[in-house]
């Protein structure tokens, strides 16, 4: 496995859920939440790109659980070919059924309401996508 940082982003119509890892890709941490409507997303994904200089980008794809593409799919795809333009790295589609239901369910169980953390949820999804991403990486080797 390549070392170096890897970043996923959780693709919403209002929220993009961010994530990297460590250059050893031990730890997949939240970043922050970016608004998908914000006129200067272009210009945020570049200053996170340069920060984290990633090797590697994943972009979650939701698909419907019998694996058919969705609306929100083909949008996610649409995000991914903008980072395609600006990014120096691979950037790939990482499947994403369940992520954010799971990362839902789990800040539930902490004890907070969906509804107080919309942000954090989003982020958590981004690093279950990071996590589920890595651990195919590490299956590769």
């Amino acid at each position: 496995m390549q070392r170096g940082r890897r970043i996923a982003f959780d693709y919403g119509d209002v929220r993009i859920g961010v994530a990297v890892c460590d250059p050893d890709a031990i730890l997949a941490s939240p970043v922050c939440t970016l608004k998908s409507s914000d006129s200067k997303l272009k210009v945020r994904l570049i200053e996170i790109l340069n920060e984290y200089e990633p090797v590697h980008i994943y972009v979650g794809k939701p698909t419907h659980m019998d694996g058919r593409e969705s609306d929100s799919s083909i949008k996610a795809s649409e995000f991914a070919e903008k980072l395609r333009e600006i990014a120096t790295c691979t950037v790939e589609m990482i499947d994403e059924r369940l992520s954010t239901v799971s990362a839902t369910r789990n800040m539930q169980e902490s004890g907070v309401k969906a509804r107080d953390a919309r942000t954090s949820i989003d982020q958590a999804a981004a690093v279950a996508i990071l996590e589920f991403a890595l651990e195919i990486e590490k299956k590769k080797r």
